[in-house]
């Protein structure tokens, strides 16, 4: 009995001992994802708002599945990568450009497929550089054979931005 005991304690022990590593494995793999698609974000809306040259604009599609579904609670569904550029291209383009709110971007891996991602994001008028209104959104990223690419968004809570604090000096 006695040494029933002693083994239960010492695999009980194991693990214990072995949470701690397998939470910094978890954190660090998490981290890892956040970097990824924080570069990948970074990357796709570098070329949207570049997107008033062809080229940046074909770039800024090739980040998208062929059959992405976009959901805008402003402008509706589309249904493939063609419809979704060709509306960017229409309403877009040379219009406005995108900002993260950095505090604001989250990413949640999704066993067996690849990770969402979710903040708030401003857009600013291309003339002006006016941030003038601000939304939720949500991308699921696929990430298959080696490459990661966008099958889902969700563009929504469309409104006014909120005014971004300036920052003044006490002593004047």
């Amino acid at each position: 009995m006695q040494s029933t005991l002693v083994i239960a304690a010492a695999i009980l022990f194991a693990l214990v001992a072995a949470l701690p590593a397998t939470a910094a494995a978890d954190g660090d793999d998490d981290a890892r994802l956040r970097e990824t698609l924080h570069r990948l974000d970074q990357q796709v809306f570098d070329a949207f708002n570049r997107c008033a040259d062809g080229a940046e604009l074909a770039k800024h599609a090739s980040y998208f599945a062929s059959d992405v579904e976009f959901y805008h609670d402003n402008g509706g569904v589309t249904w493939s990568r063609d419809a979704m550029i060709g509306n960017t291209r229409q309403h877009a383009c040379g219009r406005y450009t995108r900002q993260l709110v950095e505090e604001s971007f989250r990413v949640s891996p999704v066993k067996g497929f690849g990770a969402i991602a979710t903040g708030l994001h401003r857009f600013c008028q291309s003339g002006t550089n006016r941030c003038e209104g601000e939304a939720e959104f949500a991308m699921v990223w696929r990430h298959a054979d080696g490459k990661w690419e966008i099958t889902r968004v969700l563009s929504y809570g469309h409104r006014a931005a909120t005014p971004t604090p300036v920052a003044h000096d006490a002593g004047k």
